[in-house]
């Protein structure tokens, strides 16, 4: 419960309860539950059996849970022999949003700061805790969409075939993938057909890997993008912009207090905002094997390995954004919490009802009414869905006074 930003988990009798209108798909209790009670929804293998034509995607993640002497090229080798008919290497379109971000700020001035949009836990918390801050966000698909969209038109040029045929799946470090794959902020219909965890390809890469067999590698090494690789830590989305006063933070409560401090205008003279709600970046994600410390490691040496050097045309991404082929179909939303009534004379009363209930519970956030805190659970009575006995300290002390008032008679 305590773990949630949005407190959308309650204890009902015994048991965990997510309130879907409040989670924003964050992974905290993915992390944190020590029964692995909490299962991310996720693209299963007999998933991928209705498409024809499957092509991968693997997040710049992926390059990193292998080892400090694993290629991209050789992962991204072996993900065609593990069932998919085609791999692309996602860290170049991270390159390209990278020139599409800089020429949006080049030619909108305000409002400041841009929030990136690639984090799809970021804008859904942006649109239920700091709905004023919608209009901030980058109006840009995040790589994965511009590359499954991208991916598409090929494959249907080349290949001759349908596009219901063609199964684009994401292979991610995040469990708020699929989400953002099945309900769409910006677009009617994702271009992704789904999301495979890391977790769930490791052992079989690795088994590859093992292999003592020289591979032919089915993409040249100079091809992969060092720009694009660093989108898998914290800063690296930012690393490749030419605006310095741009800024990254990770983990929700550094996300939270950072968009706090903008909502207060405090942050008008910064550019770009970097949010990512996993600790150090994806490569903190629920859905991936490798520690994030190593995982780090791994990246940097990757970008030094790959360099800064850009690997796009400049001139053609300018085209594309010109195009509106990066841009979002329609804005971001807000979608904040429900008042405590429809009726705005009944929501005051009930506000009043709450500081009442707040003055008569103990403050001291224990959790065990199955409210995450005081507050929450005299926001839960008001709602008519906790009652004040729910409180533990409340039913002691009434039971107490029960207790003398049967002695003294």
């Amino acid at each position: 419960m305590k773990v949630c930003p949005t407190k959308a988990i309650r204890l009902r009798g015994g048991k965990a309860h997510i309130n879907y209108e409040r989670c924003i798909d964050c992974g905290g209790c993915l992390r944190i539950c020590p029964h692995h009670a909490v299962i991310p929804v996720t693209t299963s293998p007999s998933d991928l059996n209705r498409f024809n034509y499957k092509i991968a995607l693997p997040s710049p993640v992926v390059y990193s849970q292998f080892g400090s002497t694993v290629m991209p090229s050789e992962i991204l080798t072996i993900l065609t022999e593990i069932g998919f008919d085609h791999v692309y290497d996602e860290a170049l379109v991270c390159e390209m949003v990278s020139v599409a971000i800089e020429e949006y700020l080049d030619e909108n001035k305000s409002p400041r700061p841009i929030i990136s949009s690639t984090c799809p836990v970021v804008v859904r918390l942006i649109q239920r805790l700091f709905p004023s801050l919608c209009k901030n966000i980058l109006p840009l698909e995040p790589p994965r969409e511009i590359a499954a969209k991208n991916l598409r038109s090929e494959a249907m040029r080349e290949k001759k075939i349908a596009p219901e045929e063609i199964g684009i799946i994401d292979i991610t470090p995040c469990s708020a993938r699929m989400v953002s794959i099945s309900h769409p902020e910006t677009m009617e219909k994702s271009n992704l057909d789904g999301a495979i965890p890391i977790k769930d390809i490791y052992n079989k890469v690795m088994l590859r890997l093992k292999r003592s067999m020289p591979m032919v590698m089915m993409q040249s090494q100079t091809r992969i993008s060092g720009i694009g690789i660093g989108w898998a830590i914290e800063g690296g989305e930012i690393r490749g912009l030419k605006y310095t006063n741009s800024v990254s933070v990770s983990g929700v409560l550094n996300t939270i207090r950072l968009l706090q401090d903008v909502e207060s205008g405090r942050l008008k003279n910064i550019e770009y905002l970097e949010c990512l709600i996993c600790p150090d970046g994806c490569i903190g994600g629920p859905l991936t094997v490798e520690n994030r410390f190593i995982a780090k490691s791994n990246v940097l040496r990757l970008i030094r390995h790959f360099g800064g050097k850009k690997r796009v045309s400049v001139d053609m991404v300018k085209t594309l954004y010109r195009e509106n082929f990066f841009s979002f179909k329609w804005a971001v939303e807000p979608k904040s919490f429900p008042p405590l009534d429809k009726d705005r004379n009944v929501a005051i009363l009930k506000l009043k009802q709450k500081e009442e209930l707040l003055k008569r519970l103990p403050g001291t956030d224990c959790g065990v009414c199955g409210a995450p805190d005081c507050t929450t659970l005299a926001e839960d009575i008001v709602r008519g869905e906790s009652k004040i006995e729910d409180c533990i300290y409340i039913k002691k002390k009434s039971s107490g006074e029960m207790k003398n008032s049967g002695d003294k008679k």
